[in-house]
C-alpha cells in the first residue's frame, strides 16, 4: 500500500540511472509486458476492494445492536482499505501511459491517501489483535463496552498516520523528466539526498508498516491461540483457523514487498553489485510483489468480515429485507448462527 507509485518511480530511476554512478542505462524490454499485467492487477483489485470493503462498511454500520469493539475498528479497517482502492485507477492511468497526467495536486493528494490508508491498516490491524487478545486471554469485555475509547483509539491511528504521510505530500509533485514532455509523480529531492530520502522513508515503512505490526499481531494472536487451544470452547477451532489466515495473509502479502526493497536499498546503496542483469530482475520483482501487497486489501474483507457466520447472517438478512435473496438462501446459512447466544453474545459479529 505504500509504495504504489515506487513501482513506475523506480521504473523511472532504473531508466535513467539516478543514483547507480557512472552506469549506463539499460534497456528493459519487459517493461510494457509487466505494467500490463500490473493495469490489469490494480483493475481487479480495484473492483473487488471497492466492492468488498463497502460491503462490510454498510453491514457494520446496521449492526448497532450488536457491535462490538472489533468491529468498530473493522469499519475503519475497511475505510482504509477503501480508500486505498480509490487510488488504483489513478496509478493504473499512470504505468499504462507512462506519464502523470494529474498535476501536482493530485499527485500529493494521491499519495497522500495511499500513505495514510497504508498505515491506518496496518496499525488497525495491530488494533484488532489486541483486541481479540484482551476479550479472550484476558477475558475482559471493558474495550468493547467502551465505545468511545475505542473510537478515540482509531482517531489516534487515524492521527499518527497522517503525520506519518505528510512527508510524502509536502515532497511529491509532478516533475517533468529530462526535457521531455513525459511527467513523473515524484518525490522533488535533489539527486545527491534522493538515495537517502528513500532509505529513510524505507526504514520508516519496514518499522512502523511491518514488523511492528507484525510483531504484536504474533503476540497477541500466539497467546489467544494458546488460550482457544487450552480451552473447551466448540468453536475455537473455528477461531484458530481465523487467526490463523489473518496472520498468514499478512505475511504472504507484505513480506515479499520487504524482502524486495530492502535488496533494493542494498543495490541503491552500492552493497549489490550493479548490472543490468540485476536491475532487470529486481524491477520485475518489484512489479510482482507489489501487486501482491496490493491485494491485501481486498482479502481483508474476506479474512475478517465473510469467513464470520454471524457477519454472513446479518448482511443476508439485510439482502432480504431488501428482496436481493430469497428465504431459502437465507434459511440455507442460518442454521446453527448463534447470532443472539448467551457463549457468544459480546464476541465480534465478524470475527
Amino acid at each position: 500500500m505504500a509504495n504504489i507509485s515506487n513501482m513506475e518511480d523506480d521504473y523511472s530511476y532504473f531508466m535513467n540511472y539516478a543514483g547507480f554512478g557512472d552506469s549506463s542505462p539499460c534497456i528493459n524490454s519487459l517493461h510494457e509486458v509487466n505494467g500490463m499485467v500490473v493495469v490489469i492487477g490494480y483493475i481487479v483489485v480495484f473492483f473487488f476492494g471497492l466492492m468488498g470493503n463497502s460491503l462490510v462498511m454498510f453491514a457494520v454500520c446496521t449492526m448497532k445492536n450488536h457491535r462490538t469493539s472489533t468491529d468498530i475498528y473493522l469499519m475503519h479497517l475497511a475505510i482504509a482499505d477503501l480508500l486505498f482502492s480509490l487510488t488504483l485507477p489513478f496509478w493504473a492511468v499512470y504505468i499504462n501511459e507512462s506519464n502523470w497526467v494529474f498535476g501536482t495536486f493530485l499527485c500529493k493528494l494521491i499519495s497522500g491517501v495511499q500513505e495514510l490508508s497504508f498505515y491506518s491498516c496496518v496499525f488497525l490491524l495491530a488494533c484488532i489483535s489486541i483486541d481479540r487478545y484482551m476479550a479472550i486471554v484476558k477475558a475482559t469485555q471493558f474495550l468493547s463496552k467502551q465505545h468511545n475509547v475505542v473510537r478515540l483509539v482509531c482517531l489516534s491511528v487515524w492521527i499518527g498516520a497522517a503525520a506519518l504521510s505528510i512527508p510524502i505530500v509536502v515532497q511529491r509533485e509532478a516533475l517533468q523528466i529530462n526535457s521531455s514532455d513525459v511527467m513523473r509523480c515524484y518525490e522533488n529531492v535533489t539527486a545527491d539526498k534522493m538515495d537517502n530520502w528513500r532509505v529513510g522513508l524505507r526504514v520508516v515503512r519496514h518499522v512502523l508498516g511491518f514488523f511492528f505490526p507484525l510483531a504484536v499481531m504474533l503476540v497477541c494472536y500466539g497467546c489467544t491461540v494458546g488460550t482457544l487451544f487450552r480451552s473447551r470452547n466448540s468453536q475455537k477451532s473455528k477461531a484458530m483457523r481465523v487467526i490463523f489466515c489473518v496472520v498468514l495473509a499478512y505475511v504472504i502479502c507484505w513480506l515479499p514487498n520487504n524482502v524486495t526493497e530492502f535488496v533494493d536499498t542494498l543495490l541503491r546503496g552500492g552493497l549489490i553489485s550493479d548490472t543490468c542483469s540485476t536491475r532487470d530482475n529486481l524491477e520485475v520483482a518489484m512489479y510482482i510483489t507489489q501487486a501482491l501487497a496490493f491485494m491485501h486489501c481486498a482479502i481483508n474483507p474476506i479474512l475478517y468480515a465473510f469467513v464470520g457466520k454471524k457477519f454472513r447472517n446479518h448482511l443476508l438478512a439485510l439482502f432480504l429485507k431488501k428482496g436481493l435473496v430469497t428465504r431459502a438462501t437465507l434459511s440455507r446459512y442460518r442454521p446453527g448462527s448463534n447470532y443472539s447466544s448467551g457463549t457468544t453474545r459480546h464476541t465480534s459479529v465478524t470475527l
